[in-house]
């Protein structure tokens, strides 16, 4: 009994030995403290940013984990803790209580886009067109793309401005944009 428990354990501590190494060999961008695996899912990242915390627990309250673990493909504009709070007093209280889910959900996946953007391909858009590039967000409005210097910049349908602060964080069913500001649908 004593073998076969120290061969189980043997073949654990292998399995977890290589699920490191293999995470250690991914190309991880660091967002929030934690690094960012490809082989993860948009939600499993996100769960384990510091910055994102307020973002996970909108997410869960809105009942969108299960679309964001998904296949995808999907291009997140992932606020950060630091943009929510850029929000009126009470307001990321208000959209967390039940009663206000559809509300959340719609501020959330106007944040979404149905494909998988990364900032080459924006940035080539935005240049192709003028200087700006017009996107349609999972929650059915648009948002607009421009490039201020070097930054990668989004505009809301109410005006306001969103910088990129972290580009092109690939997941296993999309990528995520880190930005410095919650945008808002009309």
């Amino acid at each position: 009994m004593k073998k076969i428990l120290n061969s189980i354990g043997l073949v654990a501590m292998a399995a977890l030995l290589f699920t490191n190494v293999s995470y250690a060999q991914e190309k991880s961008v660091m967002v929030g403290g934690a690094a960012m695996f490809p082989s993860k899912t948009i939600v499993e990242n996100a769960m384990n940013s510091k910055d994102h915390t307020t973002l996970v627990a909108a997410v869960k309250a809105a009942g969108l984990v299960e679309t964001l673990q998904g296949d995808g493909p999907f291009t997140v504009f992932a606020p950060t803790n630091e943009a929510f709070d850029k929000l009126p007093k009470g307001t990321v209280e208000t959209l967390l209580k039940p009663e206000n889910k559809q509300m959340l959900s719609s501020i959330l996946t106007y944040h979404v886009v149905a494909s998988k953007l990364d900032s080459k391909t924006l940035m080539e858009w935005i240049k192709k067109n003028g200087g700006s590039y017009t996107v349609k967000t999972v929650q059915g409005g648009e948002i607009k793309f421009s490039i201020m210097g070097k930054t990668l910049m989004l505009t809301d349908e109410k005006g306001n401005m969103a910088h990129v602060t972290i580009k092109d964080v690939y997941q296993k069913n999309g990528v995520i944009h880190v930005i410095d500001t919650v945008v808002m649908p009309k």
